[in-house]
């Protein structure tokens, strides 16, 4: 069990009536080093103090500029990011342009690495509606993070803009506490984004591996292109757990069934089948691209294929292991005639806490190899 200096930051509403003894801070641009009494210094055109640096200006292209750097033990419990997710129509896949990365203690690999927008349950370099608990994104472009982020000596959070373009204006608060301990059983927070442009046949998509434990898996993301007819949605996800092998400890029914759906997340009622999108706290399918186009039969785009965002996030259920872990995705599909390995776009965003920050990570995909296509 935590203790009460950061085991009430994860107790629900109860802790706001609890006193956990923390000292709260907040980073932005009107304070970038989170000091006490240092915020709303800056001045404009109606004085001292009055919103005179609401955001970082002008992040220019390769640029990466340091969002918090902070020194000490605490909690970073919520981050709220707003950018524009669009510049000229060459450059408009933004969200998947800007790299957020999170680095804990001294370790010079980040614990976090991640196209922006994926990391906020937005795939595809495009924002939409999602009411999850711990990522909730409202209109227009507010990205919200509650996942819980303990560190014990220092952490450190970066954007790198990659876009060609110059980012005009980014908008950032990130929310934390600083305490005198951080208990032992309190694990680094990962996460962690990779892509199989075009699936292999009878090979699962890799969402995560080389994960050395103890630690807890708590969420995955999934950004799917499909790129074949047909229903998609006959993989299984499969966690490999420790001493597993050639076959996993946990292996799902289905894909649908994985992200909380189920029977295709068909509405019958109709008289043409139709996907039924949904966002709750821990399970969700927030995006469909076809989902306002369905019904009208003069709709032509070949500009992309269907796409579709889903989300689910073990807050109440994670998957515990002691050595290491491996997390897989197949891509199965049915049709009449039964059913059949496929080959579609498969991004994945896999969220976790281990003991110990990350010693190896994956390359990160070049720019326009991150790009929808």
């Amino acid at each position: 069990m935590f203790d009460s200096t950061y085991g009430l930051q994860m107790s629900g509403l109860m802790s706001t009536a609890m006193l956990s003894h923390g000292r709260s801070r907040a980073i932005n641009a009107e304070n970038p080093t989170g000091e006490p009494g240092k915020g709303g210094m800056a001045e404009s055109c109606l004085g001292k103090g009055r919103k005179g640096a609401p955001c970082i200006p002008n992040i220019l292209p390769g640029e990466t500029k340091v969002l918090a750097e902070i020194e000490g033990s605490g909690v970073i419990s919520h981050i709220w990011i707003t950018v524009t997710d669009k510049l000229s129509e060459k450059n408009r896949f933004v969200l998947r342009d800007l790299v957020l990365r999170m680095y804990w203690e001294e370790e010079k690999i980040p614990s976090v690495e991640c196209p922006l927008g994926d990391f906020f349950c937005c795939g595809f370099g495009k924002s939409y509606p999602v009411h999850a608990m711990p990522v909730v994104v409202l209109p227009r472009n507010g990205f919200n993070s509650y996942f819980s982020m303990p560190f014990r000596k220092k952490a450190v959070i970066t954007i790198e803009n990659q876009n060609d373009e110059p980012i005009p204006a980014f908008f950032y608060q990130i929310d934390y506490c600083l305490y005198d301990h951080i208990p032992e059983e309190a694990g680094y927070f990962h996460a962690q984004w990779r892509r199989s442009r075009i699936t292999e046949i009878g090979k699962d998509h890799c969402i995560l591996d080389g994960v050395q434990g103890p630690g807890q898996y708590i969420g995955t993301f999934l950004a799917l292109s499909t790129l074949e007819r047909y229903w998609w949605g006959e993989g299984e996800v499969k966690f490999y757990l420790d001493d597993d092998k050639e076959y996993p400890t946990i292996c799902g029914t289905g894909t649908e069934d994985y992200f909380g759906g189920a029977w295709s997340f068909a509405d019958l009622s109709g008289e043409r089948m139709r996907e039924q999108t949904y966002s709750t706290p821990f399970l969700g399918y927030p995006f469909y691209s076809r989902a306002d186009t369905d019904i009208r039969n003069d709709y032509h785009n070949d500009d992309c294929p269907p796409m579709r965002g889903l989300y689910r996030f073990h807050i109440p259920d994670p998957v515990c292991f002691e050595k290491n872990l491996r997390v897989t995705l197949q891509q199965i599909g049915s049709c009449h005639s039964g059913i059949f390995e496929r080959q579609d776009d498969v991004s994945t965003v896999a969220y976790w806490y281990q003991k110990e920050p990350c010693k190896t990570i994956p390359k990160l995909l070049e720019r326009q190899e991150r790009w929808p296509r």
